[in-house]
């Protein structure tokens, strides 16, 4: 069987979106609405099947994806719950096609049963959605709190290089808040050296000059050194303010003023972020 590791993220999407409308559509079914809601026993049916043949699909692209993210230190134990409760989902909801099958089968020759059949379906998919959502729920820290699958999952090294990049920024923002400055400004040279041609990197590197070195004068020369496109605005306030902020620290606190006062009336939406460093300066 060929390794589908790479589609995970796209087939539990399919999974949650099918299962979770389906069985909502089920418990509709056992509701009397009146014959305009005849069509949600049959909706119900399709998506449940679909859903758990795409549950079949991702536990399967799931164990494929798995041994790259848990050879990442510190994250077997959280792949092992996921994959737990995925395995869980698929299960459940493979009952759930059962009573489907079964429904469609009985439900023209024995019309007593099918309202039975309808209720067990329903109860069981509620609890699988909530082993479904057990299961989306350590998927989710995987990603976003483990790093897993990010950058890795497709191998590519330019992928590699952006998880780097995004974990030393930040652990270079952490490491500036709890004041540890030096070890912040190591990891922001670091990042800079990685994207070498990057304005927004440098421009990172001269902020770490200012907040973290302490180099206000270092950071202006720095800054004189680049040159931004008259069309593009976000770089250039980012770079004024960057200046302002360099001059303040370097004692040349009118000049400072002088700049964001010039840059609040070249861009007036911005006024209220200006606003606040100029009150700063007080």
């Amino acid at each position: 069987m060929p390794d589908i590791g790479s589609l995970h993220p796209q087939v539990v999407h399919f999974v949650v979106a099918l299962l979770i409308v389906g069985v909502v559509a089920r418990v509709v079914s056992l509701i009397p609405l009146g014959p305009r809601w005849s069509f949600s026993s049959g909706m119900a049916t399709t998506l449940l099947l679909l859903g758990t043949a795409a549950s079949v699909v991702a536990v399967q692209s799931g164990l494929d994806a798995h041994e790259k993210v848990e050879s990442i230190p510190g994250t077997r134990q959280a792949v092992n719950v996921h994959e737990m409760y995925g395995k869980d989902t698929r299960d459940i909801f493979l009952v759930v096609a059962l009573l489907e099958i079964a429904l469609l089968v009985v439900a023209a020759r024995k019309p007593g049963v099918t309202k039975g059949l309808r209720a067990a379906s329903a109860l069981v998919g509620v609890v699988g959605c909530v082993y479904l959502y057990e299961a989306g729920d350590h998927g989710g820290d995987l990603v976003y709190s483990y790093g897993g699958g990010v950058g890795v999952r497709s191998g590519d090294t330019a992928d590699v290089r952006r998880l780097l990049v995004a974990g030393l920024y930040d652990k270079a923002q952490v490491d500036r808040r709890s004041g540890q400055r030096d070890a912040a400004a190591q990891l922001t040279e670091q990042l800079q050296t990685l994207m070498p041609g990057d304005t927004s990197a440098l421009l990172l590197r001269i902020t770490s000059m200012v907040r973290d070195k302490r180099d206000a004068r270092g950071a202006l020369a720095a800054l004189d050194s680049i040159t931004v496109a008259p069309d593009n605005r976000r770089l250039r306030f980012q770079k004024t303010v960057l200046q302002a902020e360099a001059l303040d620290s370097a004692g040349m606190r009118d000049s400072a003023r002088a700049l964001l006062t010039a840059l609040e009336k070249d861009m007036p939406q911005s006024a209220e972020r200006v606003d606040q460093m100029l009150k700063q300066m007080h």
